[in-house]
């Protein structure tokens, strides 16, 4: 399982979603937690091995899966794959690795706004070739499927709300 995980992790390590730092349009919003929140990003099966440990970093275990909370910023080599791909995410359809945008970025992440257009398609391309990578691995794929469920819910639930 790890050495599809690293090699996913290293075809995102350089590439981002902007040819520039993606930070600087919206000062690191997705490195910060809310007031009062200690907020994580979901991990990727196995990827705790790389945190635990690790000085600033926290692991918990959730029903969805073990989250990380970071320090709030790190060497781009340190993310996990959530942070890497973010703000799209590779999903499953009719077997097929496709490439999203992630629901829960939508309110975090200006980039959302033009949606995948608006991004570098090298990065996009990163993402849906380190998802063709992950499932490959059983575990990896169980995770990436249920990500899908999860996202196919959450934009019922904001159609049914009208687009919020």
């Amino acid at each position: 399982m790890h050495d599809k995980l690293e090699k996913a992790r290293e075809i995102l390590a350089e590439v981002t979603p902007l040819k520039t730092d993606c930070g600087k349009v919206c000062g690191a919003r997705c490195c910060r937690s809310l007031e009062g929140e200690e907020t994580g990003m979901l991990l990727f099966p196995g990827e705790e091995a790389y945190y635990a440990g690790k000085p600033g970093w926290t692991l918990r275990r959730t029903a969805s899966g073990m989250l990380l909370v970071c320090p709030g910023s790190c060497a781009r080599d340190e993310r996990p794959l959530a942070c890497r791909i973010f703000p799209l995410l590779p999903v499953i359809r009719e077997g097929e690795v496709k490439v999203a945008a992630d629901q829960r970025a939508r309110v975090v992440c200006p980039l959302m706004k033009q949606g995948i257009r608006g991004m570098d398609p090298a990065f996009a391309e990163a993402v849906r070739e380190a998802g063709k990578i992950l499932m490959e691995d059983g575990a990896q794929r169980t995770f990436m499927e249920r990500l899908t469920e999860e996202q196919d819910e959450l934009k019922s639930l904001r159609d049914r709300l009208g687009g919020i």
